[in-house]
């Protein structure tokens, strides 16, 4: 209790602070930016970081609704880019003038989002917010990454309202300041990211944990690779957190007398949580949003096949010798002893509850019809509006689950160890970090005109985006992340979304544009691949883990993997860089 008196009180510190210090920035006298300031607009408006900390609250709160009046203007109108150049696009010599530029730029600051839920009061928001807006969101980090670590058990009891103090650091001094901007980019938030996330995460939940895969598998490194293997194939044709759900549960009961087996499990979330759903569309979100916006559905397959192979390849090499090694020491001459396993009686290898396959198939369709189909969306409230064909795949979604729930015998979940609480956690945890991430994402699709416009500028080549799409999708959503540089690539050539399928080589008598295919290469390889950096890099990961330890395999804290992926994955993705995006 202590503990948590203490943390609320140093949340409601950060909230006056949050408050106080200018979030919104301060209109300068006369309409031009401070000489200093790290960047301004045409309204004139300088970097939020400069409004003064000693102002009375009072009379912040009145200025900050003067900035946002002025983001409430900037949102009806497109800003123009400076970063984009005219250039040649294909060999039909299509030619765009300066303006052209510039107003394909603003369409990816702005526009191309839109479709999704009206951002352009979003992307204007971004552009006058802080880099220390993100403040909340490394609080809830570091929250998940050390509490565990010194108080487990106050951990197990209280993480949803650690959560929830985090989100209401963030959201209570967002709203506070921004008003219906701040509102309506939380609600975004929320109506279009959040809530399909978690129905996502529970149908696949519900519908792999019927699945019961039966057998005398014994977790030697030959069987732990094969099955690795397989799982990693699958998760491009159902998805990451379907192919994790559906393989956890009969990897961890093979390696249920092994002594070591936490490397099984983080190993597992590279190759079948992450790299593994490379393939396809459906393999992971933001090659979905890819082919959302005009990317063709096998384009990923030709074009990103031998990047995955070779990281897939070497990094089930590696396992393989890693479990090799751990087995033989665990069954070395000095440790001879009959395992457990001999002692069993022996189960031939079988499938029980396959009924549920067909609600999986249906989940997985219905995300594939939520991105084939279009319909007029409809209004909520300012800016945010939903998409009738996403909410009929979210009903679709539920229906799926509800039928699996009732069609499978409680026998056959109790013998696959399923309960509630992972789905639980997940969203409890991932509830406050939609909330903490709202001012990172904002800032991110503002693209140049926000607090990373020196980064976003300084993107050029392949392995820029490799990199940098990477390391913001080990933190930040991967989706979000994907297009933004998906834009900033169409932008430095010039070119508009309705240019991709030319561009890629998908229409006929017109060259494809070799420069773009490396870049979107690039930003398809590193959002799927770096989202394996840490345990929130993608929606299965945290799961797997949860799943994992519920079944007492002790896995490693926060910065525990990621000590793993720094030894393992950072090195592999260096050699990754110097063979394929030089």
């Amino acid at each position: 209790m202590v503990a948590a008196k203490k943390l609320i009180s140093s949340l409601a510190v950060l909230m006056v602070f949050y408050a106080q210090a200018g979030i919104a920035g301060e209109p300068v006298t006369g309409g031009k930016t401070h000489p200093g300031s790290a960047k301004g607009n045409s309204d004139g408006l300088v970097s939020p970081g400069h409004g003064r900390p000693d102002m009375p609250l009072m009379h912040l709160l009145q200025k900050a609704r003067s900035a946002k009046g002025l983001v409430q203007a900037a949102s009806k109108e497109q800003i123009p880019a400076s970063s984009a150049k005219p250039g040649n696009v294909n060999d039909a010599n299509t030619h765009f003038d300066k303006k052209n530029s510039h107003e394909n730029t603003a369409k990816s600051n702005g526009e191309a989002e839109s479709k999704q839920g009206g951002e352009q009061g979003e992307n204007s928001l971004g552009s006058i917010l802080p880099l220390w807006s993100v403040i909340p969101f490394i609080g809830i980090l570091l929250s998940i990454a050390i509490i565990p670590l010194f108080a487990p058990a106050f951990w197990h009891h209280h993480f949803g309202k650690i959560s929830a103090a985090w989100a209401l650091a963030l959201g209570a001094p967002f709203i506070a300041v921004y008003g219906k901007e701040g509102f309506q980019a939380i609600l975004h938030t929320y109506l279009i990211d959040y809530i399909p996330f978690i129905i996502l995460l529970w149908g696949l939940f519900t519908a792999a944990g019927g699945i019961v895969i039966r057998g005398s598998l014994k977790g030697t490194p030959a069987v732990n690779t094969i099955m690795l293997a397989i799982a990693t194939i699958v998760a491009s044709w159902i998805g990451t957190t379907g192919a994790a759900m559906l393989f956890i549960r009969p990897v961890i009961r093979a390696n249920k007398h092994r002594k070591s087996k936490s490397h099984v499990i983080i190993f597992f979330i590279f190759l079948v949580a992450n790299i593994g759903g490379s393939l396809t569309p459906l393999g992971d979100p933001p090659l979905f949003l890819g082919f959302l916006h005009k990317v063709p559905f096998f384009w990923t397959t030709k074009h990103v096949l031998v990047e995955m192979s070779f990281v897939a390849i070497l990094l089930l090499l590696l396992f393989f010798g890693i479990d090799t090694l751990l087995y033989r020491r665990e069954n070395g001459p000095g440790t001879r002893h009959v395992r457990k396993d001999d002692e069993e009686e022996k189960i031939p290898l079988g499938v029980a509850g396959l009924h549920n396959l067909i609600f999986l198939a249906g989940i997985v369709g219905a995300v594939l019809m939520s991105g084939a189909v279009r319909i007029n969306s409809i209004h909520v409230y300012g800016h945010v509006r939903l998409e009738p064909q996403n909410l009929l795949r979210d009903t679709i979604i539920l229906i799926m689950g509800l039928l699996s729930w009732v069609t499978t015998k409680k026998t056959l979940r109790k013998e696959n160890g399923f309960t509630w609480f992972p789905i639980k956690e997940v969203a409890y945890l991932f509830a406050g970090i939609f909330m903490t991430i709202v001012p990172a994402l904002a800032i991110l699709r503002a693209g140049e005109h926000g607090a990373l416009a020196g980064l976003i500028r300084a993107v050029d080549k392949p392995w820029h985006y490799f990199w940098i799409t990477g390391g913001l999708s080990s933190f930040l959503d991967n989706a979000p992340t994907y297009l933004t540089f998906f834009n900033t690539a169409l932008g430095k050539l010039g070119a508009s979304e309705e240019q991709v399928r030319a561009m890629l080589g998908y229409v006929s008598g017109v060259a494809a544009n070799p420069e773009f295919i490396e870049m979107l290469t690039a930003i398809s390889c590193g959002a799927v691949f770096m989202g394996a950096n840490t345990y929130i890099g993608n929606a299965p990961n945290f799961m797997v883990k949860s799943i994992a330890e519920e079944s007492e395999i002790k896995m490693p804290s926060f910065f525990g993997y990621m000590a793993w992926s720094g030894m393992i994955l950072i090195p592999l993705f260096l050699i990754t860089t110097l063979v394929f995006f030089r």
